[in-house]
C-alpha cells in the first residue's frame, strides 16, 4: 500500500476511536477489511478515492467467489459505508460509491444456547477446592446471571463489581455503561473467590482486575474460552459452544420464564430492540418443543 492509503486508513481508524470510542479489535477488524480493499483496488489500478458503485459490487463478488460466507460480505459492506461515509463528511469525495449497494440477505440464524440442566452442569464443573477453580466458578457464574459479554466479564475492574448492592456496572460496547442486578448465586461466589482466592493468585502482584490469573495478570478472553470448552467436556456437554453461547443462554432462559423482551435489551447492552428480538424465536422454538413433548394433543 502507498503512504496516502495508509494515512487514509489510519484518519479513519483514529476517527472510530475518538468518536465512537470502538475497541482495539473492532477497529483492527476494520482496519483489515480497508486493507484487503485496497490491495484489491490496487491490483486493479485503482486507489481508494477512485471508486465506484460498480467496483464496490464486484469486490463484493469476488469476495463471494472466494466463499466468503453471506454474513462477511455484510460486514465487509457495513465497513466501506462507514468509510466512505467518513470520507464525503472529510470532503475527500463527491459520491458515496456504497449508497446504492444492496446489502446481502442473511438467514436469521438461531444463536447456540444451551438448556438450564446444562448450565446447571457446567457451572457445577471447576473444583472449588482450589484457587483457579474458586475463580472459574466466580467468572461462570457472574457471566450467566447478568448475560455480559466475554470481554466485559474479563475487563472487570474491583471499582464495577458491587457485591454488598448486589449490581455489576458493565461497561459495553462504545464505553456505554449499564447496571446489571448480580443474583445471590453470583454474589456468593463472587465474595468467596474474592475472599479466599484472589490474593493468593495475585501473590505479590498489584491490579484492579477482579479476575487474575495464576501469575497474577489479568484474565484474557481466549484463556476464559479454553476453560470454558475444558469444563464443558468435563460436564459432558457435547453441543457446540461458542464466547457468547451463556449470554445466549441468560437471554433465552430469562424470556421462558416470562421476562419481558425491553428488560432483556436493557440487561443485555443491546442499542436496537431489533437485536435482542432474535431471543423470541429462541424461546418460542422451546415452547413449541415442550408443547409437543408434554401436551396430550402435542
Amino acid at each position: 500500500m502507498s503512504n496516502a492509503t495508509d494515512d487514509l486508513i489510519d484518519r479513519f481508524c483514529d476517527a472510530l476511536w475518538l468518536e465512537h470510542g470502538l475497541s482495539p479489535h473492532t477497529i483492527s477488524a476494520y482496519r483489515s477489511d480497508l486493507i484487503r480493499f485496497s490491495r484489491y483496488l490496487r491490483a486493479n489500478r485503482r486507489s481508494l478515492l477512485q471508486v465506484t458503485r460498480a467496483e464496490v459490487g464486484g469486490y463484493l463478488a469476488h469476495r463471494y467467489r472466494s466463499r466468503a460466507r453471506a454474513s462477511t460480505a455484510a460486514r465487509l459492506l457495513s465497513t466501506l459505508r462507514r468509510f466512505y461515509r467518513y470520507l464525503l463528511r472529510e470532503r475527500r469525495i463527491e459520491r458515496d460509491p456504497t449508497a446504492l449497494v444492496d446489502s446481502p440477505k442473511l438467514a436469521r440464524g438461531l444463536p447456540r444456547s444451551l438448556t438450564e440442566s446444562q448450565v446447571e452442569q457446567l457451572l457445577a464443573a471447576p473444583d472449588t477446592a482450589t484457587a483457579l477453580g474458586l475463580r472459574d466458578r466466580a467468572m461462570l457464574e457472574t457471566l450467566y446471571a447478568t448475560g455480559m459479554r466475554v470481554s466485559e466479564l474479563v475487563g472487570l475492574t474491583l471499582g464495577q463489581v458491587g457485591v454488598v448492592q448486589g449490581v455489576i456496572r458493565v461497561i459495553g460496547k462504545g464505553n456505554k455503561e449499564r447496571l446489571v442486578p448480580l443474583g445471590e448465586e453470583a454474589i456468593e461466589w463472587l465474595s468467596r473467590y474474592q475472599r479466599e482466592a484472589r490474593a493468593s493468585l495475585l501473590r505479590k502482584h498489584s491490579t484492579d482486575s477482579v479476575f487474575v490469573t495464576a501469575r497474577g495478570g489479568a484474565m484474557t478472553r481466549q484463556a476464559f474460552w479454553y476453560n470454558l470448552k475444558r469444563y464443558a467436556r468435563r460436564a459432558g456437554i457435547r453441543v457446540p459452544l461458542s464466547p457468547h453461547t451463556l449470554r445466549h443462554a441468560f437471554a433465552t432462559h430469562l424470556l421462558n420464564h416470562g421476562a419481558d423482551l425491553r428488560a432483556v435489551q436493557m440487561l443485555l447492552g443491546h442499542a436496537d430492540l431489533s437485536t435482542t428480538q432474535i431471543y423470541t424465536h429462541v424461546a418460542r422454538a422451546r415452547l413449541q418443543e415442550l408443547h409437543a413433548r408434554h401436551h396430550p394433543r402435542g
